[in-house]
């Protein structure tokens, strides 16, 4: 639904474009799941419209196997969730959000996981580990559009205190943030988690090497988890528990550090924000694609 940055369309019109130029530039036929996303940007009601159209193409198609939301504000989101429950009889299948399981907010967790359940949501990933780029021992990112970081000027000078605070230590505060966000994550979320019942994590990369080391922190963390069916050398799973201790007793001291700051949450959106998509449901063309034909029959997890 997001087309620029202040510019929204959420119509069913718009819905299927997205989904066939998607399908095109992945070059797949079909999408495992489908969120609308940032949902705070628009009404409930063209949040619903949303919704019932990815069921449409689901059922009729079989073009997207999940549907979710994903945004920012986590009671939003638990309220756009209770609705959509309400309004159609059918739970969603995942809510996600970013920023809100961090070293320094921990909302989704305390309030966020069981509201969703309660509301059916199968599947609750946590994204943007590092907060969109706030938990950099460098600071923010300031990119082409600026400083873009909606975090105030007093949070993140607790933040650099905290990075000069686990840098004596002989430690990089995001390293530290992302395995501790992965390793609550995955054990905190389980029972909202994939297959064998794992918290998801999802992360950007900006390139292969990036990838790589992400991965290897994250079988260091499966390393010290009870994951049915994977066998773990004594050594490394003992490491990874040690590592836990050391990252933890870390944290502990970054919170007293970050102090009221701690699950602060900022505004999204900000306040004066106007969606500047007045005519809605007005698409390009859409080039014809190949019938689908695999077996698009779900699983219990995503």
């Amino acid at each position: 639904g997001r087309i620029g940055g202040s510019e929204f369309d959420y119509s069913a019109e718009w819905v299927r474009y997205s989904v066939q130029r998607s399908l095109q530039r992945l070059h797949t036929r079909y999408l495992d799941v489908v969120y609308c996303h940032d949902v705070e940007f628009v009404t409930p009601a063209e949040v619903l419209v949303a919704v019932q159209e990815l069921r449409r193409i689901r059922d009729a198609e079989g073009t997207i196997k999940y549907v979710g939301i994903s945004g920012y504000p986590v009671q939003l989101l638990c309220e756009l969730a209770e609705l959509v429950l309400r309004e159609t009889g059918e739970p969603l299948d995942a809510v996600m959000s970013y920023a809100n399981f961090t070293l320094q907010n921990s909302t989704l967790l305390s309030g966020g996981i069981e509201r969703l359940k309660r509301a059916g949501v199968s599947v609750v990933p946590n994204a943007s580990p590092l907060g969109m780029g706030l938990l950099r021992s460098a600071g923010v990112p300031v990119g082409g559009k600026g400083d873009f970081h909606p975090a105030p000027g007093e949070l993140r000078a607790r933040v650099m205190q905290a990075a000069q605070f686990v840098g004596l230590r002989g430690e990089k505060l995001e390293v530290l943030a992302i395995r501790w966000a992965l390793e609550r994550w995955a054990r905190d979320a389980a029972t909202v988690g994939g297959v064998g019942a794992i918290g998801i994590s999802v992360m950007g990369v900006s390139n292969l090497e990036e990838l790589e080391e992400t991965m290897r922190v994250w079988n260091s963390v499966l390393d010290g988890l009870p994951v049915p069916g994977r066998k773990v050398e004594q050594g490394k799973a003992e490491w990874s528990l040690e590592r836990r201790t050391e990252v933890e007793a870390l944290a502990a001291g970054i919170w007293n550090i970050l102090g009221d700051f701690k699950d602060y949450c900022w505004a999204s959106p900000d306040e004066g924000y106007v969606n500047i998509r007045t005519v809605k449901g007005v698409v390009a063309e859409m080039a014809p694609l190949p019938d689908v034909k695999e077996d698009m029959s779900k699983s219990s997890r995503l």
